[in-house]
């Protein structure tokens, strides 16, 4: 089922179980809809209210030792590419301090060396292997 593809938030807490006794310096890369690489707007659907019901689910767990912010999960968002801002906004609202970007930053990095062969072709040929 669908629903399958997504963290719950019991899941979310025995990871924040098992983890927190070692430190409590790590995040959590939980599955909201969030994927690798970029996709046409409309073929994932994030769902960053999974990270908001884990804050909750997991401060109701502890009780009167949940954070006064009521955010015991530090998370990861995986799979950032191409999300939309608000999403983006709504997911650190519930905890995101760290989000992945590999696909954008490769084709900011492809685009520009593009650009900029593009722009002094001619210069170029005359340069290489000849400073």
């Amino acid at each position: 089922p669908l629903e399958d593809l997504y963290s719950k938030p019991e899941e979310i807490f025995q990871v924040y179980e098992a983890l927190t006794p070692i430190s409590d310096m790590f995040t959590v890369a939980a599955a909201f809809g969030n994927v690798h690489g970029v996709y046409k707007p409309g073929n994932v659907k994030l769902e960053p209210k999974i990270l908001g019901r884990a804050q909750t689910y997991i401060s109701e767990k502890l009780g009167d030792k949940a954070p006064a912010d009521k955010k015991p999960v530090s998370f990861v968002f995986h799979g950032g590419s191409g999300s939309d801002v608000s999403d983006i906004q709504e997911a650190i609202g519930y905890g995101v301090i760290k989000m992945n970007i590999d696909t954008d930053t490769q084709w900011a990095y492809w685009d520009g060396i593009r650009n900029f062969e593009t722009k002094n072709h001619d210069y170029l040929q005359g340069q290489i292997g000849n400073p």
